[in-house]
């Protein structure tokens, strides 16, 4: 199956030594974004609400890695990639600095019943504006960027529904 990656968008090389990130805001045909619990156990972010999203592997086109993530994560099928929300960089506490890119896309499957990845999520909810600040749970206000990306995301989505 192809993806369909709209006009404009250009993806980095990611073969040039930086430890790149490829991250999804998913949206549904009501403009919704997803967002997955991290579990408790997870190293970076632990109990957190988080989008799609994870290391690009040695030999992986940022593409590639879109697509794997949001598979291995929801069980659901990248099918079209709308726009580039974001660019940073970000250290997740051990001095290697990570190159993120996120992108609004959408997806194919059952969206109410994605196969969150054992071990890794804990849960799921589609939040619409009035949601968003659900994503902050107890974090420092210094540390809202997922709920800054799920807000660029929703603010995008309203041209493409």
């Amino acid at each position: 199956m192809s993806v369909h990656v709209a006009e404009g968008i250009e993806f980095p090389d990611t073969d040039d030594g930086h430890r790149w990130v490829a991250a999804a805001v998913i949206i549904d045909e009501k403009g919704r974004a997803f967002a997955q619990r991290r579990s408790a156990e997870r190293k970076v972010f632990p109990n957190c609400w988080d989008v799609v999203g994870g290391h690009v592997e040695a030999g992986e086109s940022m593409l590639d890695a879109l697509t794997r993530e949001i598979t291995e994560e929801t069980g659901w099928r990248l099918s079209e990639v709308l726009a580039e929300l974001c660019r940073l960089d970000w250290d997740p506490g051990d001095g290697s600095t990570r190159r993120e890119i996120d992108y609004l896309v959408r997806v194919e499957g059952d969206l109410g019943r994605p196969t969150l990845e054992v071990g890794k999520h804990t849960e799921f909810m589609w939040v619409d504006p009035s949601r968003v600040h659900l994503l902050r749970d107890a974090r420092d206000p210094g540390d809202y960027f997922i709920t800054d990306v799920v807000q660029k995301g929703l603010d995008a989505a309203r041209a493409f529904t």
